[in-house]
């Protein structure tokens, strides 16, 4: 079956022939598939399609109202990443530390840093251990502050402690006993 059979056939609506079978078939099937689609590239394009009817759009201006292909402002663009990808907990756990005078206040946030932010509890090392003690008592206050900032459930207690002393455990002259009590802090 030649190329010029194939779409004279397709052309006048016939399909394959009843009688073939196994490979002919496929060949009768694919030049018709072939010259449809030849058809349908010399076809004038414009707005209302193909033959069928289909309104396919074309390239270029869309016209009045909102389009996909508009300018997007770069934080929403941001935002529907995050969401699309599931990094909304990953991004509010890191605001927690890179916001962290906003979240908490510069007040505390010159006395205290966090740590480490492990299944919601939220280590703080305080300056000393008055502070460490002050934040105890403003634990609520802080955690109500972060979940406005940041969102619920991304911080959900919080763990202070003072300042951590240098470890006497090691070194060429270590001192069998308790070391220094309350010289740090």
């Amino acid at each position: 079956m030649s190329e010029e059979s194939a779409e004279k056939g397709a052309a006048a609506g016939s399909g394959p022939a009843e009688g073939q079978s196994g490979p002919q078939l496929a060949r009768a099937v694919l030049d018709a598939a072939l010259a449809k689609r030849r058809a349908a590239q010399r076809a004038p394009r414009h707005r209302t399609g193909n033959a069928e009817g289909e309104g396919r759009r074309l390239r270029g201006y869309s016209g009045p109202g909102p389009d996909p292909r508009d300018p997007q402002l770069f934080g929403a663009v941001l935002e529907r990443i995050l969401k699309q990808r599931g990094w909304q907990k990953p991004a509010a756990e890191a605001t927690v530390f890179g916001a962290w005078e906003k979240v908490v206040g510069p007040d505390i946030a010159k006395h205290s840093k966090p740590i480490k932010l492990d299944a919601g509890v939220l280590t703080v090392e305080a300056e000393s251990t008055a502070w460490a003690t002050q934040l105890r008592l403003l634990a609520a206050t802080l955690l109500r502050n972060i979940a406005a900032e940041v969102g619920h459930n991304v911080v959900t207690r919080l763990n202070i402690h003072g300042p951590a002393a240098p470890s006497w455990n090691r070194g060429p002259r270590r001192v069998q006993g308790r070391g220094p009590r309350d010289t740090y802090g």
